[in-house]
């Protein structure tokens, strides 16, 4: 068995243990990951045909939100499932019940129990943040929650590649060359992922008597031998392998895994090679499956946007055999988007729980979702932060023993009522060193010895308000006691009500002022910028009837992302014209991206960065309001027609919008401290302004990445496909030089005028690997944009060409950094200012000479910038 497994048996008794002999997987009882439940077991007619952990369950009759907390490996990649069969355990024959799943605090699924002899299994993906998780069962009103089983399988992280803080949910596992009509799990499948059969009346099976993979788990996602062992092909050998998927909902996405490997020994005169459409596009090919070694390809990004997907493996023309397929995986993208309690207090508080025990329904996260808040919590609601802990009211909640130590980590802590308990001993002088107390309650209790003279001081100076009425002993100073007559508040300092109405008065006032002043500094002074406080007052937060208002009822259109739809709008108290980009709703991932951008733009002001004017988050309406930048993005001017010469940009603007994209990129890897990585540059999000300069816009993927952290940090890869640095996307480590990678793609992009991905014959290639062949031809008017009419220089062309190429080295250790391309860059403008008229004779006496005449320039340079210069005729 892998190390990791985590098999929870769900109302076994608590301490025991077993083997499943199906499956020799070790079950535990999961008494000691939850507190609350009642045992229960289903009929004993249901029993047969099933699995030992079938036979029990934990219902939750009591509680909202009833959650299972799990300690596993931080930073892990797990495959979760949880099983339920109701089998009539309550004797009440139900015919539906229906509660949710939740993974901390988010959504994981509803469970709708339809039968009462049929399994339910909910599955998904994710890798949880910190070394414990939270399964939680939510009671939604129709029914008791219950569970039988949760399974957690450790993954390895370089597979089922996932947008961050996002999961996959679990659609299908399909052996598509199933000649058993069998479901196999552990231990034929290392993993434990459920496989099933399907089979197709335009199908046959293709099997092999040897093993696929013998040599060992090569492919990371460790398919099988059973299930890669036989494979579908179509019974028409000129045909096609077809299946489809369904969508109830279009903004869904959608991943699908295709797992391949040949079980013929193919003759010296055959060949098997096909390839992949989705709804009639290529997707991916030629695909050539190897010998008994497993290919797995999937796409980088979700499907979305269609409520059916029809799949389509076609052998190329020159092929001999008929495509081939071993097994499906189809997931479908979940939105984990919402931040988790900031971990400092979570522990804070699990520690205060456990100090007391505390008999409220305190459960999975303390602060989300809002709904299941915990009693006596009241919680930050800061878009750009995690939860934090703002006040505690534990009065009267039947406390014995000393004032816990846990507390002191409450840092955020602004009220503490920990009035009419039987808390005992001193009072702690780490109440004092809180740094945003405001108010404190400890009256009824039985503390005894001096009160620190730290608190006195704070509540003689107006900082904290602090009642200590009625508490055995308790001495307000060294010598002097406090008034202990019975039933009578203590208000320190003691003050007529005048005075003590100025002073709760001057509380107020600093409470209000000191909120007032947070939200006021999201921006971090650590980010360098010349015009920070101007910049940080022009941001501010606008109500959504403000933003109607400014779109006038959203009437222009100006794009539209995977965020959402972006609309024109004027603001009225200075006739500024913005654009707004509202979240959809139905966004997979938008949140997450919005909390992003918001976090970074308002940390960041440089101008070639697009500037946030503010941003709305009331409720379910979200959006962020940027400057207006009227040419729209680079890519609308490149992608003319190649015969449309209107408006053509010039080699001129050209190299100057490069040098504005790579200014912006430097200032976010070595003017903001700690730097930030962008993850998404590409043409499209490089905005063009009136005046032709640039500006990068769309940081809902950046990443902040800490400099005490070594060269990179591990992270699931996100991005665009084609700009994807090949080094992040294999290992998963994202530093600086991923995006020095997808700038030499858009430097490419701007003197080409080419796409990233063309296709031409059912081959797909890459923009590098064509101008790489250019190169080796030597001719410059192969690779720039012919609607330039050579209107350029030739030197400062070849010098652009070797800058891309040297972002576009393989290993990131030879690109170089954002800071040397920008020199560079200027010197090619320069070069390009400076040469004067004779190099445009010799440009066209280079374009007119034979092939045996041309100057050529080596496809491997020797560094970051060989730049070759063209010699005089």
């Amino acid at each position: 068995m892998i190390p990791g497994f985590i098999s929870l048996d769900c109302g076994r008794a608590e301490g025991s243990s077993y083997i499943e002999k199906t499956t020799t997987i070790n079950y535990i009882s999961d008494a000691a990951f939850i507190k609350s439940g009642v045992i229960q077991s289903i009929m004993p007619k249901y029993r047969a045909g099933f699995q030992q952990q079938a036979t029990f369950l934990r219902s939750f009759p009591e509680g909202i939100r009833n959650c299972y907390t799990l300690t596993i490996k931080k930073g892990t990649k797990y495959f979760f499932r949880t099983s339920f069969l109701y089998g009539n355990y309550d004797g009440l024959n139900k015919n539906t019940i229906k509660f949710d799943l939740h993974i901390g605090p988010n959504y994981w699924d509803t469970v709708t129990i339809t039968s009462d002899s049929v399994f339910v299994f909910k599955e998904m993906i994710y890798t949880p943040p910190q070394d414990y998780v939270h399964v939680c069962l939510v009671n939604t009103g129709s029914g008791t929650p219950f569970i039988q089983a949760i399974e957690l399988r450790p993954l390895k992280n370089n597979t089922y590649m996932i947008y961050d803080s996002g999961a996959l949910s679990h659609y299908a596992a399909v052996d598509t060359g199933s000649t058993t009509n069998s479901t196999y799990r552990y231990p034929y499948d290392a993993l434990d992922r459920f496989w099933s059969p399907q089979n197709d009346e335009a199908w046959t099976q293709l099997t092999t008597s040897l093993t696929v993979d013998s040599d060992g788990h090569k492919n990371d996602y460790w398919l099988p031998p059973i299930v890669m062992n036989n494979a579908a092909v179509p019974i028409d050998k000129d045909g096609s392998l077809r299946f489809n998927v369904s969508s109830s909902d279009k903004n869904i996405g959608y991943y699908v895994y295709l797992h391949f490997a040949e079980l013929q020994l193919i003759k010296p005169n055959e060949s098997r090679a096909f390839n992949f459409y989705v709804n009639g596009k290529l997707m991916y090919g030629p695909i050539v499956p190897k010998y008994l070694t497993t290919l797995t390809i999937h796409a980088l990004t979700p499907l979305t946007g269609q409520s059916q997907y029809n799949f389509s493996l076609t052998k190329l023309q020159n092929s001999t055999l008929p495509p081939i397929l071993n097994a499906i995986e189809i997931y479908s993208s979940l939105d984990f988007s919402q931040s988790e309690t900031h971990q400092d207090d979570v522990e804070a508080i699990m520690g205060i729980k456990s100090t007391y025990d505390v008999k409220k329904n305190w459960d999975g996260d303390p602060c989300v979702p809002l709904k299941y808040l915990w009693a006596g919590l009241n919680c930050s609601n800061d878009i750009l932060k995690p939860p934090r802990i703002r006040s505690l009211d534990l009065s009267s909640s039947g406390l014995s023993g000393s004032i816990s130590e846990h507390i002191s980590k409450l840092t955020m802590l602004e009220s503490l009522d920990l009035s009419d308990n039987n808390l005992t001993g001193f009072v702690p002088d780490f109440l004092s060193s809180l740094p945003n107390l405001r108010v404190l309650n400890l009256k009824r209790n039985m503390l005894t010895g001096s009160v620190p003279a730290s608190l006195l001081e704070k509540s003689k100076n107006g900082l904290l308000l602090v009642n200590f009425g009625e508490n055995q002993d308790l001495l307000c100073g060294l010598s002097t006691p406090c008034v202990n007559k019975k039933k009578k508040n203590i208000l320190i300092p003691i003050a007529t009500s005048f005075g003590g109405l100025i002073i709760l008065l001057i509380i107020v006032a600093i409470i209000v002022l000191t909120l007032k002043n947070r939200k006021n500094k999201i921006a971090s002074s650590n980010f360098q910028t010349d015009s920070l406080i101007d910049h940080e007052s022009k941001k501010r937060q606008f109500t959504y009837s403000e933003v109607t208002k400014m779109t006038n009822n959203f009437e222009k259109v100006l794009g539209k992302g995977g965020f959402g739809y972006v609309f024109h709008g004027i603001i009225n108290d200075d006739g500024t014209q913005v654009a707004v980009k509202m979240l959809s709703q139905l966004s997979n991932h938008g949140y997450q991206q919005f909390l992003a951008e918001v976090k970074v733009l308002m940390r960041v002001h440089h101008r070639n960065l697009t500037s946030l004017v503010g941003y709305c988050n009331e409720e379910s309406n979200k959006a962020l309001i940027y400057e207006y930048i009227a040419n729209g993005s680079l890519d609308s001017h490149l992608s003319q027609g190649v015969g449309n010469n209107k408006d053509i940009l010039s080699w001129e603007e050209r190299l100057q919008i490069a040098i504005d994209a790579a200014q912006g990129l430097e200032y976010l890897h070595n003017g903001c401290k700690p730097p930030i990585v962008h993850r998404d540059v590409k043409t499209s999000n490089i905005l063009i302004t009136d005046n032709f300069h640039a500006k990068i816009a769309d940081f809902g993927l950046s990443r902040i990445f800490p400099t005490d952290n070594g060269t990179h940090i591990s992270t699931v890869v996100a991005g665009t496909v084609g700009y994807f640095d090949p080094e992040y996307y294999i290992k998963n480590r994202l530093n600086e030089k991923s995006d020095v990678y997808s700038f030499g793609v858009v430097l490419l992009e701007i003197i080409t005028s080419r796409p990233v991905i063309s296709v031409a014959q059912d081959k797909r290639t890459h923009l590098k690997d064509w101008v790489s062949v250019m190169i080796a031809n030597g001719d410059i008017n192969d690779i720039v944009d012919p609607r330039l009419r050579g209107h350029f220089k030739i030197n400062s062309v070849w010098k652009a060409v070797e800058i891309s190429m040297a972002c576009l080295a393989h290993s990131s250790i030879t690109r170089p950094n954002m800071n040397q391309v920008v020199c560079e860059l200027k010197e090619c403008l320069k070069h390009d200012d400076d040469v004067d008229d004779e190099e445009d004779d010799q440009r066209n006496l280079l374009a007119s000479l034979s092939d045996s005449r041309r100057v050529r320039i080596s496809p491997s340079l020797t560094g970051p910038f060989t730049f070759l210069m063209m010699k005089r005729f």
